[in-house]
């Protein structure tokens, strides 16, 4: 996963401290506002608005919209390392279950805290957008690598069955977790919590990678 750069101005400048303070709290702004409405109705006076400035010290930091959306892409990304070191974990016996449950507790807990953004991400990227595409697939490539890895050490074991290819079920397994984890609150209004549909995800993750049901 590349490493974030340093903040810089229209101009290509790094920013300064106050600049940075300026910089995030617009962030921030954009982030509350998705939270309430689509990202086709967010305008730049909107998000200057929030903060109590122009749009001109908007536009001295990000070229539009997008490319705030994209600035809170990249923060969110900032959880996938913790993630990554879960799925290096143990897999086997008990412990195996306790780190699918901590990968899909983390998903749960990543779409809590950056859902409108991670929301906009993947509609741009179906959309074809080249700037989110990337930035979906910077972020959640090596997932689906690190998974793969952990299914094909299980079946060149022989516990996980000869038709299953490792990429396809690590693929599978990530866009379970992202769906799910995007649509809990939907899940909770039908009765199933938050606490049931962790360990439904975790039981389905751990079957797939180690090619045996958890007991």
């Amino acid at each position: 996963m590349p490493a974030s750069r340093t903040p810089q101005d229209q101009s290509g400048r790094p920013l300064g401290p106050r600049a940075r303070q300026t910089r995030q709290r617009l962030l921030e702004a954009t982030q509350a506002l998705l939270d309430k409405r689509s990202v086709r109705e967010l305008r730049v006076v909107e998000i200057a608005r929030e903060v109590g400035t122009s749009p001109a010290t908007f536009y001295q930091y990000f070229a539009d919209v997008e490319e705030a959306i994209l600035a809170l892409v990249e923060e969110s990304a900032r959880d996938m390392p913790a993630v990554l070191e879960l799925i290096d974990g143990p897999w086997h016996g008990a412990k195996g279950l306790a780190t699918a449950r901590g990968i899909a507790e983390a998903f749960v807990d990543h779409w809590d805290r950056h859902g409108a953004v991670l929301r906009v991400r993947n509609l741009k990227a179906e959309e074809g957008d080249r700037a989110f595409r990337r930035a979906r697939r910077n972020h959640l490539s090596p997932v689906v690598e690190r998974l793969a890895k952990r299914v094909e050490e299980f079946k060149d074991a022989g516990r996980v069955a000869d038709g299953v290819h490792p990429w396809a079920a690590a693929s599978s397994l990530l866009a379970m977790l992202e769906r799910m984890s995007s649509y809990y609150e939907t899940f909770e209004k039908a009765g199933v919590t938050r606490t049931a549909l962790i360990e439904t995800c975790a039981r389905m993750l751990h079957a797939t990678v180690t090619g045996r049901p958890a007991s």
